[in-house]
């Protein structure tokens, strides 16, 4: 059994945000020094909403370049394309069958969904709900206990994901434990913010709320998309709360404690306007993603090395998984 597994997915459906980078991928990069880290393209969730083969392909090279340009170094974690890695999906079709309906339908992604016709004035509150919507958490489930994952990182608002994998691992233990038994994830959870950073509207960055700033814009188009951050009409000589303020909680992520420090004093003792912290917050941004983004750039040029990347990542993985998958096969009198 794997010992101190650290996985993580991204679904590959557009280009990834400032979000990613802070909640996700930072936190990522940084365990690969205590675990043994497998951070996989999550493209076969992504079909419920892309539809277009032309954008999936394109989004699962560019999930992985911006992994690679943030520093990810594919020889020492496990970067793998999850649509590559079969044994996943048979252990869904397990998985399935232990897994009462009854915890799909309290799901949060499907009980919204319902919620939104609900409020529509739809009567068929299933409509535009697709299986892989309703099913998600199984497959989920299945891309955590494949890899024995041991080490789950989730924001604060995810927990139900992984509650989710330890509730399915377990009906799978209490049935077939004599024969094999999967290790129960512990969630990974940040208590600082980074996993809810405040997108330009204060709410929670996310592309669904199309508040987002995307991780990659071209430096100039960066700048324009700090300056429309919405803030207030607090005169440039007054004093400011930079708790509440957007632009300054971006700025502690990117900038060091001591700028962060200095800025917020400016602001609470007057004399330092809204334009003037969003230059600051340009620049502290600005410093850090330049050089990732020219990396970024370059691989995106390069398309079929990217290619080979996810094929040699995701037969490593595969290596884990079909022995993972043995054992379930054994113990539940398959083979």
């Amino acid at each position: 059994m794997a010992a101190n597994t650290y996985l993580t997915g991204i679904k590959p459906t557009g280009d990834f945000h400032l979000g990613n980078y802070i909640g996700a991928i930072k936190p990522a990069l940084a365990a690969s020094g205590e675990y043994d880290t497998y951070y996989f393209i999550a493209d076969y969730h992504a079909l419920n909403t892309v539809k277009d083969a032309d954008e999936l392909r394109h989004s699962i090279r560019s999930g992985a370049a911006t992994w690679l340009a943030c520093g990810l170094d594919p020889e020492r974690t496990v970067l793998y394309q999850q649509s590559r890695v079969p044994e996943t999906f048979e252990l869904t079709t397990i998985l399935s069958a232990l897994t009462p309906k009854g915890l799909m339908n309290r799901a949060h992604a499907y009980k919204a969904a319902r919620d939104r016709n609900t409020e529509a004035g739809i009567t068929d509150l299933d409509a535009g709900v697709n299986m892989g919507l309703f099913n998600y958490p199984i497959l989920m489930a299945a891309d955590i206990l494949v890899m024995e994952s041991t080490h789950v990182p989730v924001g604060r608002d995810q927990s139900q994901h992984l509650e989710y994998t330890a509730d399915i691992a377990g009906y799978f233990n209490h049935r077939y434990g004599t024969g094999y038994t999967f290790p129960v994830p512990k969630g990974v959870i940040d208590d600082s913010d980074a996993s809810i950073l405040p997108g330009v509207d204060g709410r929670k960055m996310s592309k669904s709320y199309d508040n987002h700033i995307p991780l990659f814009l071209p430096q100039n188009k960066l700048k324009k998309a700090i300056r429309r951050i919405p803030t207030d009409s607090t005169p440039v000589e007054d004093p400011k709360n930079p708790d509440a303020s957007v632009p300054f909680q971006l700025l502690t992520h990117f900038a060091d404690a001591d700028k962060v420090a200095e800025v917020r004093g400016r602001l609470e003792a007057g004399g330092m306007g809204w334009g003037e912290l969003k230059n600051e917050l340009f620049e502290a941004v600005e410093a850090e993603l330049a050089p990732k983004r020219e990396r970024y750039e370059e691989l995106m040029a390069e398309p079929e090395r990217i290619d080979e990347i996810l094929k040699a990542g995701s037969e490593r993985a595969r290596e884990r998984a079909c022995r993972v998958l043995a054992r379930v096969r054994a113990a539940i009198g398959a083979a």
